[in-house]
């Protein structure tokens, strides 16, 4: 059975910065590919970012240029440093994992809130 914890969510002030970090376990991480989704009230769940066992990674176009995914397979983790946040940022954060590019497995999520 694959865990995924997620952690690094919170409160900040537009314009600032948060790093997500997801921990995950029971599964060889470093074969699995990997992503943020995120959902805000009201909202469908959206793409955030992905990143392949390959390393090669995706954006959705309303992050492009401000957040940047990342993996450590040494430490079974994946990252989400999201930069210049805007209220519309504002969402329940998850990590994903999969063998393939869509997701076998999602983590319980983190609240992200960007408000002045």
């Amino acid at each position: 059975q694959v865990q995924l914890v997620e952690s690094g969510g919170g409160l900040v002030q537009p314009g600032g910065s948060l790093r997500l970090s997801c921990a995950a376990s029971g599964s060889i991480f470093r074969l699995n590919h990997l992503g943020w989704y995120r959902q805000a009230p009201g909202k469908q769940r959206e793409l955030v970012a992905s990143i392949t066992r390959g390393g090669s990674t995706n954006y959705g176009d309303s992050v492009k240029g401000r957040f940047t995914i990342s993996r450590d397979n040494a430490k079974s983790t994946v990252y989400l440093q999201m930069n210049s946040l805007k209220p519309e940022d504002t969402a329940v954060y998850y990590c994903t994992s999969g063998f393939t590019l869509t997701p076998d497995y999602w983590g319980q999520g983190t609240q992200v809130t960007v408000s002045s």
